[in-house]
């Protein structure tokens, strides 16, 4: 069996683009998925524990990473 050489699984994301409509998805276009999913999680979790330490926590929430997604989106 291959190494993967992605820190998360492409395959879930290859399925996300074929139930969006996808015939046929090529290697680097998985890749890029895989790359913007990776920067998007990296922008989610900053915001979120930046959300814990305002409230005097250490631990991340629920809520912070809802909060996180909420500024992101811009609502």
């Amino acid at each position: 069996m291959a190494k993967r050489t992605t820190p998360i699984p492409v395959a879930p994301l290859y399925r996300i683009l074929r139930k969006a409509g996808a015939s046929r998805v090529g290697q680097d276009a998985k890749l890029a998925m895989v790359e913007s999913v990776l920067q998007v999680a990296e922008e989610i979790s900053a915001r979120a524990i930046k959300s814990a330490k305002h409230a005097g926590r250490k631990t991340v929430h629920e809520d912070d990473i809802r909060l996180a997604i909420r500024e992101l989106r811009g609502l």
